[in-house]
């Protein structure tokens, strides 16, 4: 939603305000100037990047519309499901999570929370962290070195997309000089014209650096800030799964050990104390 008012607020600002100092929105309309710097920039996007960077990039766009995910409710759910699975592992043994793990879709813990279930990243990293700590594979420091190298990992990959799509907001003023400069051009094969062509001409040059300069600072730039965001907060989202794992992993009680979890998360998203405890005892 904000991505859309944001839109309409630059469209309606920078137009608006060009009407409103008596200019003609006609004279802004140039398909070719256009076409030089939207094709340049994309063409730039594809020398740069995979085709699934590429792909990242334009289906991680759409996704800005929706509100993230990754809010408090979010959080709830994912601190009172790690709450239940310590309290199994503390009543039961850790043997007791095999099968929940293993089909993770079969288990009456893990479908009480569809909206972590549904998430790929986080559900492989608890079912991973968690079959190494059934298997007794790793001790809590080795696991945390583990666990640190794949943030790491998801941090760079999830920040690629965004940093794609910053650098070819870098280079849209840079196209829009370009049409510019090939609108001058242009204009010097109509010289001997008139002024009324020659003035025709210079402004549908400097159309070009305008609209390079409004599609970098304006939709571009913003939108790659936006996706560098969302790659923030989910790596945030696995973050809180790490502490809590090394909580428990380092035998801390269930309670103690989603708390840590907690302190960990933004506080625009953290829920309070009391607030998640009520939710615990609701879900459990």
């Amino acid at each position: 939603m904000n991505m859309i008012v944001g839109v309409l607020v630059v469209i309606f600002s920078v137009f608006g305000g060009f009407v409103w100092s008596g200019g003609q929105l006609m004279a802004l309309v140039h398909p070719p100037e256009l076409l030089i710097i939207g094709g340049g920039a994309f063409g730039a996007l594809l020398i740069a990047n995979t085709p699934q960077v590429i792909k990242q990039v334009f289906t991680g766009i759409p996704g800005l519309m929706k509100p993230s995910k990754y809010n408090k409710q979010a959080y709830l759910d994912l601190l009172a499901l790690l709450f239940e699975l310590f309290m199994k592992a503390r009543k039961e043994g850790l043997m007791s999570l095999e099968a929940h793990i293993e089909e993770p879709d079969k288990s009456p813990i893990f479908t009480k929370y569809p909206a972590i279930l549904a998430d790929h990243h986080a559900m492989d990293f608890i079912t991973d962290y968690l079959r190494m700590m059934v298997t007794g594979a790793a001790n809590a420091f080795e696991m945390e070195n583990l666990m640190d190298l794949e943030l790491e990992t998801h941090h760079t990959e999830g920040a690629v997309p965004s940093g794609s799509l910053q650098t070819m907001a870098d280079g849209l003023p840079g196209f829009g000089i370009v049409a510019a400069v090939m609108g001058v051009v242009i204009t010097m094969s109509f010289i001997s014209e008139g002024p009324d062509v020659i003035g025709a001409k210079v402004a549908a040059a400097l159309v070009g650096t305008f609209l390079g300069i409004l599609l970098s600072y304006g939709f571009a730039g913003p939108l790659a800030s936006a996706l560098g965001t969302r790659a923030v907060e989910e790596s945030k989202f696995i973050e809180v799964i790490k502490v809590s794992l090394l909580a428990s992993l380092n035998g801390y009680s269930p309670q103690v050990a989603i708390e840590f979890g907690r302190k960990v998360i933004f506080s625009i998203d953290r829920p309070g104390f009391f607030e998640l405890e009520d939710y615990v005892k609701r879900k459990s």
